[in-house]
């Protein structure tokens, strides 16, 4: 459990567009075996730490012919932003994802002092 220490709470949130592939002939519609796509993603303001981050598919557009296979997750989290992360395998065409993503974390207080 993540234990946020002081009263100030941000809530940051988006709805990305990752790619749409299949306008183009890009890889995520056309490729083969593992792939994947990544996205920097800025919060609005830099938390007081490493917030917690949630991810989930807000749209997809895939081919009915083939198995649906896909992962969504936030990696390289900081108190700037994360890596907004869609994997897929196999013949599975995908061709484009939106995904929807919220960060919680403390906010900095007027009074934080940075002591180095």
């Amino acid at each position: 459990m993540k234990r946020l220490r002081n009263h100030l709470i941000g809530v940051d949130q988006g709805d990305t567009v990752l790619f749409s592939d299949f306008e183009d002939g890009g890889e995520m519609w056309t490729g083969r075996g593992q792939r994947d796509r990544r996205r920097r993603i800025a919060f609005s303001e830099p938390f007081r730490s490493v917030p917690v981050v949630q991810v989930g598919i807000s749209m997809w557009d895939v081919d009915n012919e083939t198995p649906l296979r896909a992962d969504v997750a936030a990696e390289t989290i900081t108190e700037d932003g994360f890596d907004l992360v869609f994997r897929t395998w196999g013949d599975t065409r995908v061709a484009r994802v939106r995904v929807a993503w919220m960060a919680m974390g403390e906010l900095r207080q007027v009074d934080d002092w940075d002591l180095y």
